[in-house]
């Protein structure tokens, strides 16, 4: 799936523009992202795509040398069964 990314944001749209899958992870005030946010479409639940979705959210902090928190349920399982990724967390 190609995902296209903005500040705090990395996302994926259908071919008529709707959404079909997302992370959102804006920074607050100490500098610390918050992972707050992932949605993927019915249509494409069961096949990874919130894995990858988490993926290129931590690939583009660790670029950016920011750390994160996680207010979302499904970062904070993700990043607890993803222990070379922990080193993220605030």
């Amino acid at each position: 799936m190609d995902f296209q990314k903005q500040e705090g944001r990395i996302f994926a749209l259908g071919t008529n523009g709707e959404l079909l899958a997302e992370v959102t992870f804006p920074t607050g005030p100490d500098g610390i992202a918050d992972i707050n946010h992932t949605f993927v479409d019915e249509s494409l639940r069961g096949q990874g795509v919130a894995n990858q979705l988490l993926q290129a959210a931590a690939q583009e902090l660790r670029a950016q040398g920011r750390k994160t928190k996680t207010s979302c349920w499904y970062a904070a399982q993700w990043f607890a069964k993803h222990p070379q990724e922990q080193d993220l967390l605030a």
